[in-house]
């Protein structure tokens, strides 16, 4: 019988426990480093991009009949990345949202832009499908078709979240240059 947190038949897919924990292990190894990498410019702290990819992980082994195998696992678990920063972001919406409330007054969001993390910071303000766009063009040099491929969108909507994500930055880090 399974620990809770431990893999199990069910919990895995349809894999034995000792296949499912190899596989799992094995796309850790191929994979996390790069999923990291990815993570830390979807996230606005390394904290939260460890959390990413721990849970991006923990979803594969809780379906991990449903992960794709070979390369397209890494796409799978970039998509798990993408949509946990998405529903991250909606929260922060949120709390924004109640934070300027009467009686509270906001924090401006510029004066971040001028620490040294600016661009960081930047990339934050961005919605996370235009953040995740940037950084797989940008930062790990993917072409847009490749791009459109791993997130499941056609090149043409990748093209036109690059020109917003490109614009919306150039105001964010005007003051910088």
């Amino acid at each position: 019988m399974a620990l809770p947190g431990e893999m199990s038949g069910e919990l895995s897919g349809e894999l034995p426990e000792c296949e499912a924990r190899e596989r799992l292990e094995r796309l850790y190894d191929r994979y996390s480093a790069r999923l990291f990498r990815f993570a830390l410019r979807m996230a606005v702290d390394d904290g939260e991009a460890r959390d990413f990819v721990h849970d991006a992980f923990v979803r594969a082994a809780r379906g991990l009949a449903r992960v794709p195998a070979g390369e397209e696992a890494m796409a799978w678990l970039m998509r798990v990345v993408v949509n946990l920063a998405r529903d991250r972001h909606r929260r922060r919406v949120v709390r924004a949202a109640f934070a300027r409330l009467p009686f509270r007054v906001a924090d401006d969001p510029r004066a971040a832009l001028e620490t040294a993390g600016s661009v960081r910071a930047a990339l934050a303000e961005l919605p996370p499908r235009q953040r995740a766009i940037i950084a797989l063009h940008h930062f790990d040099d993917e072409p847009v078709a490749a791009i459109a491929a791993t997130l499941g969108l056609s090149a043409a909507t990748v093209r036109w979240h690059l020109a917003k994500g490109r614009k919306r930055l150039a105001e964010l880090l005007k003051g910088l240059a």
